[in-house]
């Protein structure tokens, strides 16, 4: 498998990445011990979240964001609701981005990029038809095209067409474009949840 190969995606994307990243960890360094601290406070430890998701060519990574779910069980020992254990405090996070702050450090090591598909469970890869794992053709983003049109309250099915879209046209323009509006969609807290969760629904194959 093997992703859009301009000049632009082949070189200078990887090279703006570390770039970027290493500066907006030194630059938001302070933002980011004080999350640290808050989540530590509220919701104890660990303070992040660490999930193994599938990026470039389906190579799976160790993915990091802070938390923003406690641990609540059921007599079972079963999760609860993402409803019932997401904080109000979490909410704040996950409003203002900033439980994706860690993910700053996957750009650094090359497992993501700051623009491309966001990274998904790996339980969903063998849900998908042909050309949805196109969406794999580039290393998974921080951001990314599905992002900008409607962030969580998209339907799968647009979503995926973004993420493809996105794969067969990277140039820097497209990511200019894309890091702008995402800022935007940030600061006006547009997209955070979809219709029936408050996060966004579970993806369970192309039959429904």
């Amino acid at each position: 498998m093997q992703g859009y190969q301009s000049f632009y995606a082949k070189y200078i994307k990887r090279f703006l990445d570390i770039i970027l990243s290493l500066l907006a960890l030194i630059v938001l360094s302070p933002i980011i011990i004080i999350t640290g601290i808050l989540v530590r406070i509220k919701l104890g430890s660990p303070i992040l979240f660490k999930q193994k998701r599938p990026g470039i060519n389906e190579e799976i990574f160790e993915m990091l964001k802070f938390r923003t779910m406690t641990d609540k069980r059921d007599e079972n020992g079963n999760l609860l609701p993402d409803s019932v254990r997401l904080t109000s405090f979490g909410k704040k996070l996950r409003a203002t981005s900033l439980d994706e702050l860690p993910e700053l450090l996957n750009i650094l090591k090359g497992d993501m990029s700051i623009v491309g598909p966001r990274p998904l469970l790996i339980s969903y890869l063998e849900l998908y038809n042909e050309t949805q794992s196109k969406r794999h053709l580039v290393r998974p983003g921080l951001t990314g095209l599905a992002q900008i049109k409607g962030r969580n309250s998209l339907k799968w099915s647009e979503r995926f067409k973004f993420d493809v879209e996105y794969t067969q046209s990277v140039s820097f323009l497209i990511d200019l474009k894309i890091i702008l509006s995402t800022i935007r969609i940030v600061i006006n807290r547009e997209g955070i949840s979809s219709d029936s969760s408050v996060t966004m629904e579970a993806f369970r194959g192309n039959n429904e």
